[in-house]
């Protein structure tokens, strides 16, 4: 976050009636918060009045108010305040002047205040309202209120504006990269002024390696762009994973003082993407192992702080991720930090409909209409220039972001165009996750040049963002996610794009790079299965994926006939982001060292049968090519009924795996026989240590899970022993059942309640399961796979301690967490 805090001292309150120009209205009665703060996610799950698509979570009218303080400082000066987030149709005013209307929740406004505060030393009030009673307007679940930071600014009369620097590096190699800034300068006087600009870079441990100054002199009411440029010798290059930055310190001098200091980081990197070769950074081949995430973490809905996106983007790093799709959205200013500071490359993405709306409830084409799903659609013709490039001018100095994706699975929208490819309305019957379309390319065409004219036209809505776009930064690719490329590149959307994104269209891959070989493609939505993977191994053009996706989300839930299912389930971490099965395998796929997991089912519950010899085998077995988001039904335990007949399965990614029960040999096996890429046996049970060792390139490894008896007891864990107050920082208290020999009990669930002293918040618990409605803000959860966990922040001074019960059983040990009141 930049600028000065203004996230404190925030009154909310959920009322209709608020008049926005009455200063002195009676708000004692209002709800203390501290910002980012969502309100949906403090509500019980609804069945009757909520809707899946949005998570069974309601919306409502919130009005926001915070009181300042007209300072000394802010004289003669320019005084803007930056929301990040506010979600959504937001109407903003100052001490009761009403001052503009935000309807796109995902966007950052600047406002200047400069016109409308009261003189030294008198009180000023900003007034937030926030219209979300079309709850269900999005196909996910998106939060409610001023869900992200907020920042002031005071700014002197001549000034470089927010977001007034644009970085960029023409010329990136290990032996020199060439840096241009481009620098805004604003002259708000009434004369002109002669200015200085210095610049300072600061190589990544903070030496000040080069100064550039600019002397120009600029007119009254006038704006100029001042160009600096600097070269390094042997730079410290930006990796994933890697995260070198430099930084820029701009000096501005009038009359001979400094009048503002402003300061960018900076990461020198390289990349390019070849239609031949696929991704290339910092000049080496190089896969993208993506994941795509909505702006939700759970529990604590979209008011998500850095240390929780800190840890589910460990976990992420730890399979193997290297790559973020902001699905489908702008991000926080404060994600993408993260991601620079981290070294994860990022796709950010506008927009998922544009001039047509999509259903809200099932994807496609708009079905029915009524007033909560009213989505952005209504908005975009009139906004979309505006919310595009002022998102790009807030985040296109972040190294981490290599694509800008204007838009996700758009083509549902202008449905007559997928008609034209013959998969709707022929023999296919929609089949067009594994099926070639069933008209050939020139019937296609053929088929499009004779559809009529509509209001709108994909591929000119196109051309239009992607020109804006390119208005504001011109160095990294534009893309979209294309639900039917086929379609796509016929009726002129593919025009407006320097590369295309495929959403699970990998059987079109190797036929649309022969006829139409002109763009670099990749995988943008995708399957986090071996056969999505095995395409990019096998095909050097492509760049790599996006999986859908990397953490379960809040919403995309279907109709009431799936309750109590509140989430989407294909993630490779839970929404408590707890690691599922699917983060083993993709792990093993992405992963360089060795790596091993065990996973467990009965045959009656597994995918695989019996033959008469007692070898496993599956009725499809060519099925694992077509299997689709959610994992095969699998335990991550060794507690069955003696002597029943239980299927292991190990995904790993070492060339040989030898399976132990209580140290005696089952059997060694070879990952080479198996196609795929999952190791199986077959085995009867009996209670013990299951152990699998394996081999890969000479490093030995092994994996173990055991039988567990009866819970006897909880065990607490931390990530956090000491916390601030800071608004970023949580500490994430995993409770775990475990039996009298301090085994994890994974098969049995009880309800445990948290016991807490001191002064904090929680946050909220949850146990990570899409189908568990049980309220975010109780102190009690339970349990899933036997453990459920509590995010809670500091509130005060006194140390901060955590038991747990459940029953008569009470947990071995106490968490106990320092405190202080620093930010």
């Amino acid at each position: 976050m930049r600028g000065i805090d203004f996230n404190r001292d925030w009154k909310f309150t959920l009322d209709e009636t608020v008049a926005p120009h009455m200063n002195h209205i009676d708000d004692s009665t209002w709800k203390d918060v501290v910002l980012p703060h969502d309100w949906s996610v403090d509500f019980p799950f609804n069945k009757e009045e909520g809707d899946g698509c949005t998570g069974f979570l309601l919306g409502g009218m919130g009005w926001y108010r915070k009181h300042f303080i007209t300072t000394e400082e802010m004289i003669d000066k320019e005084v803007w305040i930056v929301f990040d987030g506010i979600y959504n149709r937001s109407d903003i005013y100052c001490n009761g002047h009403f001052i503009d209307f935000y309807p796109y929740g995902y966007v950052p406004i600047k406002i200047n205040l400069s016109s409308y505060l009261n003189p030294i030393g008198q009180d000023n009030l900003i007034s937030v309202k926030v219209d979300h009673t079309r709850y269900a307007d999005s196909r996910w679940y998106t939060g409610s209120g001023i869900y992200r930071k907020v920042s002031m600014y005071i700014l002197p009369k001549v000034n470089i504006p927010v977001w007034g620097t644009y970085i960029n590096t023409p010329r990136v190699s290990k032996d020199v990269a060439v840096i241009n800034a481009e620098t805004t300068i604003s002259n708000n006087f009434l004369e002109a002024k002669e200015i200085k600009l210095v610049s300072n870079l600061y190589d990544p441990e903070g030496k000040k390696i080069d100064t550039q100054e600019t002397k120009i002199s600029i007119d009254a009411g006038k704006e100029l762009k001042v160009e600096q440029t600097f070269v390094v010798t042997k730079p410290k290059l930006w990796d994933i994973h890697n995260s070198s930055q430099y930084k820029i310190q701009e000096e501005l001098i009038v009359d001979n003082v400094n009048v503002q200091t402003y300061e960018t980081k900076i990461g020198l990197r390289s990349f390019e993407f070849d239609v031949d070769k696929g991704f290339i950074f910092n000049g080496e081949k190089t896969l993208i192992k993506g994941v795509c995430l909505h702006h939700d973490a759970g529990l604590v809905g979209t008011a998500v702080p850095l240390d929780v996106w800190r840890r589910r983007l460990e976990k992420l790093k730890e399979c193997g991720c290297n790559a973020i799709r902001t699905a489908h959205n702008p991000t926080s200013e404060d994600f993408l930090d993260l991601c620079d500071e981290m070294g994860f490359l990022v796709q950010e993405e506008f927009y998922d409909e544009w001039d047509n709306p999509k259903d809200k409830r099932y994807n496609g084409n708009e079905i029915k209409v009524d007033y909560i799903t009213r989505g952005h659609a209504e908005f975009f013709k009139q906004y979309a220039k505006q919310d595009l490039q002022t998102v790009m001018y807030r985040d296109r100095n972040h190294p981490c972001i290599i694509q800008w994706s204007i838009g996700n699975e758009i083509e549902w929208t202008y449905p007559k165009y997928n008609i034209a490819t013959g998969y709707f309305g022929a023999e296919t019957n929609g089949n067009y996750f594994w099926t070639l379309p069933p008209y050939s390319i020139e019937k296609i065409r053929e088929n499009v040049k004779l559809l009529p004219v509509d209001k709108y036209e994909v591929g000119d809505t196109a051309k239009i963002l992607a020109k804006w776009t390119k208005e504001i930064d011109s160095t990294r690719p534009v893309i979209a996610n294309c639900i039917l490329p086929c379609a796509s590149y016929e009726s002129g959307y593919t025009d407006a794009l320097d590369m295309v994104g495929y959403s699970y269209r990998q059987v079109e891959y190797e036929y649309n790079h022969i006829h139409y070989p002109d763009k670099p493609i990749m995988g943008t939505e995708n399957l986090a299965q071996w056969h999505e993977w095995k395409h990019v191994l096998e095909k050097e053009y492509i760049a790599g994926v996006f999986l859908w996706t990397g953490i379960d989300y809040l919403g995309e839930a279907g109709n009431t006939t799936v309750w109590p299912r509140k989430a989407t389930r294909s993630g490779l971490l839970d929404l408590a982001g707890f690691e599922k099965p699917s983060y083993y395998m993709m792990k093993s796929l992405w992963s360089d060292e060795p790596s091993l997991y065990i996973a467990t089912q009965t045959v009656s519950k597994s995918l695989y049968h019996l033959d008469d010899t007692g070898n496993l085998y599956e009725e499809d077995k060519d099925a694992w090519k077509q299997r689709l988001w959610e994992w095969q039904d699998v335990n991550h335990h060794w507690n069955y009924t003696e002597n029943e007949m239980v299927v292991v399965e190990v995904y790993s990614n070492c060339e040989s795996a030898t399976l132990y029960l209580n140290d005696y040999m089952i059997e060694t096996k070879y990952l080479k026989d198996f196609e795929d890429h999952i190791y199986k046996w077959v085995i009867p049970f009996k209670s013990g240590c299951l152990k699998v060792i394996g081999e890969k390139s000479g490093k030995v490894i092994e994996y173990s899970i055991t039988s567990a008896s009866k819970t006897s007891g909880i065990k607490l864990m931390t990530d956090k022993v000491r916390l601030s107050n800071n608004i970023d920082e949580v500490a994430h208290i995993v409770a775990q059942l475990i039996d009298e020999n301090g085994i994890d009990v994974i098969h049995q669930e009880q309800t445990i309640q948290f016991i807490l002293d001191g002064k904090y918040s929680i946050l909220g618990v949850d146990n990570g399961d899409a189908d568990s409605v049980q309220n975010y803000k109780s102190r009690s959860c339970i349990t899933k796979n036997g453990r459920c966990m509590l995010i809670l922040q500091n509130k005060g001074e006194t140390d901060i301690t955590v038991e747990a019960k459940s029953d008569n059983i009470n947990s071995i040990n106490t968490i106990s967490i320092k405190t202080n009141m620093c930010n």
